[in-house]
């Protein structure tokens, strides 16, 4: 999908998207009435185009993946509705100033995972033909609030708020335009915004959990833009400085630094002051101490204890050879090797019955014979399946088995011991997930913790619930009720559903830790069915 189309589309879920650039050369007041300061001039051509992303030290990173040692803890409640925010801060400051460098200390100083750094430089309009042969000749105004994209800015900001995967453009100063490929962000704790702007719209302000300027001397701006301008862009101390007086001081006076009185706090000598830094830090741990959800899993066992299964769940029949193979996979006997083969039978079966729920719609064809013959096809774009790792990815297979090319994503869910609660650790999902039937696949469910937590990032990157299909060899009414009651319109299906779970949550009777007998691993005595480890490739 084009950047274009793409742009289209988050677009239609908030505001119209503004689609033309206006001319920055001058005045424009009735095009400003968002924003908070006084109008007039503005500065140069920024190097930094993209958002950037922090963590913690990975577990694994590679080309492809990068799984976290640090789990995000569940961010939506028993509803499977979110119920807390990312907590956003907003840098803001003279160019130059040292914005970045503070983000960067506070994400240091932070020492949590799941920490977003957003740039306001991706957000620069497209230019229009003339702009850019004013911006070839460093005099298109950069500072001017008209040249960043609030209202793509803001939409996006606040996706990212709520928990939402977002689409960042990566603009190209180059040639003054968005690339084709857009960068996608999603599982944000803490969201960083670092512009010089951050603070000039009057609706992106509400979108700030807390605000902070950061103060440095414009003789020190003026010696840093020089060094970088020269020796990373190729420009001479003449230019450099033309350039400067005409739009980069006039900007501050008349746009950036007015908006210092909106600051919660106020840094001075940027990155260099650690006693500011550490304030910062304090407060933003106090206010995720109190955003942490805790969940109580001994609450959520006995919230549907005696309700009926819901409609939403199919049970394959019991019939004497889907009874027989559960016979074979459930009995601590069984080498692995029967297992194994067993577990795939019974996986097929269990592809094909989720499959005959996808929308369908007559469709003739005319046979050898040259007779028409009325029969179905697939009603809908595109079928995805989506692992949950490590078991859940042992039922690919058996999906591409009976779905020619279809898109494989997957997702890393762990307990974590102490708390109980699921973490998601890694995340990697098709391009335009949003338009599919999406097959959520994993091997067990006990608690549904780790279900709810898989169809909740799907949410979270617009699959409708309704096309939502969560398959699993083995559940517990437990886990069939969690799912059911906080995502009534996915549907769920299983071979088996068995009634009870004990004090440590595995189900009873219940099948064992299904990827260490698949893989032939060991686990510890107090892993659940649902615990997962590291993906075995």
């Amino acid at each position: 999908m084009s950047a274009v189309n793409v742009e289209e589309r988050l677009a239609k879920m908030d505001n119209e998207e503004k689609t033309c650039s206006v001319s920055n050369s001058g005045g424009g007041e009735g095009s400003l009435d968002r924003l908070l300061p006084s109008v007039s001039l503005g500065l140069s051509p920024r190097k930094r185009t993209t958002s950037q992303c922090k963590s913690e030290p990975p577990l694994l990173r590679t080309s492809k993946r990068t799984i976290y040692t640090a789990g995000r803890p569940p961010w939506y409640n028993e509803h499977g509705a979110q119920s807390k925010e990312a907590f956003v801060i907003g840098l803001c400051g003279g160019s130059a100033s040292g914005k970045t460098t503070v983000a960067r200390k506070i994400i240091e100083a932070l020492d949590v995972p799941w920490v977003v750094l957003l740039s306001m430089d991706s957000f620069y309009k497209v230019l229009s033909p003339e702009e850019q042969l004013l911006a070839a000749r460093n005099d298109y105004n950069f500072d001017h609030p008209d040249a960043f994209d609030f209202d793509l800015l803001t939409h996006t900001l606040r996706k990212l708020k709520q928990g939402k995967s977002v689409k960042i453009p990566v603009y190209d100063f180059t040639t003054h335009g968005r690339q084709k490929e857009w960068k996608t962000v999603y599982g944000a704790s803490v969201i960083i915004f670092e512009g010089i702007m951050s603070f000039a719209d009057k609706v992106l302000l509400q979108l700030l959990d807390m605000k902070i300027f950061v103060e440095t001397d414009s003789d020190i701006r003026l010696v840093r833009r020089l060094r970088r301008d020269i020796t990373e862009r190729g420009r001479d101390i003449e230019g450099v400085i033309k350039q400067y007086n005409k739009f980069v001081k006039p900007a501050f006076e008349q746009y950036i630094e007015p908006t210092m009185r909106l600051a919660d706090l106020v840094v001075p000598r940027g990155g260099g002051n650690m006693v500011a830094i550490d304030l910062i830090v304090q407060h933003v741990h106090s206010q995720l101490e109190e955003r942490k959800l805790r969940w109580d899993m001994a609450a959520l066992a006995s919230a549907h204890q005696a309700q009926p299964l819901p409609q939403t769940l199919s049970v394959l029949e019991s019939t004497p050879q889907v009874r027989g193979m559960h016979t074979i996979i459930r009995n601590k006997e069984t080498s692995r090797d029967e297992f194994i083969f067993y577990s795939k039978r019974l996986m097929r079966l269990l592809i094909e019955r989720a499959l005959s729920f996808l929308p369908s719609q007559v469709h003739i064809v005319q046979t050898p014979q040259g007779e028409d013959y009325e029969g179905r096809s697939f009603h809908g774009k595109r079928i995805t399946g989506v692992s949950i790792l490590r078991a859940g990815e042992t039922m690919e297979p058996a999906l591409r088995a009976v779905c020619k090319d279809v898109r494989i994503g997957k997702i890393l869910i762990q307990t974590n011991q102490d708390t109980g609660e699921p973490e998601l650790h890694y995340l990697r999902l098709p391009k335009d997930i949003s338009e599919d039937h999406v097959i959520l696949m994993d091997c067990t469910v006990s608690t549904g913790a780790a279900a709810m937590m898989a169809v909740r990032v799907l949410l979270d990157h617009d699959v409708q619930e309704d096309k939502i299909l969560l398959v699993s060899l083995l559940m517990a009414e437990m886990g069939v009720h969690s799912v059911a009651y906080a995502f009534p319109q996915v549907k769920i299906i299983t071979t088996a559903v068995d009634k009870k779970v004990n004090d440590v949550f595995h189900i009873i009777p219940g099948i064992g830790n299904f990827g260490d007998r698949y893989f032939g691993t060991d686990a510890p005595p107090d892993w659940s069915d649902e615990d997962l480890d590291e993906p075995s490739y």
